[in-house]
């Protein structure tokens, strides 16, 4: 017979980690049982922000040589930055931006 692990009872957590204690549960329950009025909604913007400060920033994706990309991931590192923080320097110096 397989053996059970012995499990303790938990509450669940927000995602920044505050525990949903029964009480506070049944107040959620109860709140979105009388409904909710949408149109006081905020909206959240999802994703990563934009790179010019406004509206969306395309993608732009390329394929690399192994050894190029080893080069960008060690010099990115030795900057302190991102590879695509690398990459973008680098298209723009190249257009002339």
């Amino acid at each position: 017979m397989t053996k059970l692990k012995k499990t303790t009872k938990k509450n669940p957590r927000t995602k920044v980690g505050e525990e949903i204690t029964p009480e506070i549960a049944d107040a959620l329950a109860a709140e979105a049982e009388r409904g909710y009025d949408l149109s006081k909604a905020k909206r959240r913007r999802v994703g990563r922000p934009s790179l010019a400060g406004q509206g969306a920033s395309p993608r732009m994706s390329f394929r690399a040589t192994p050894d190029l990309y080893r080069a960008a991931q060690k010099r990115a590192k030795k900057e302190g930055r991102s590879v695509s923080d690398l990459a973008r320097e680098a298209v723009a110096r190249y257009v002339g931006s």
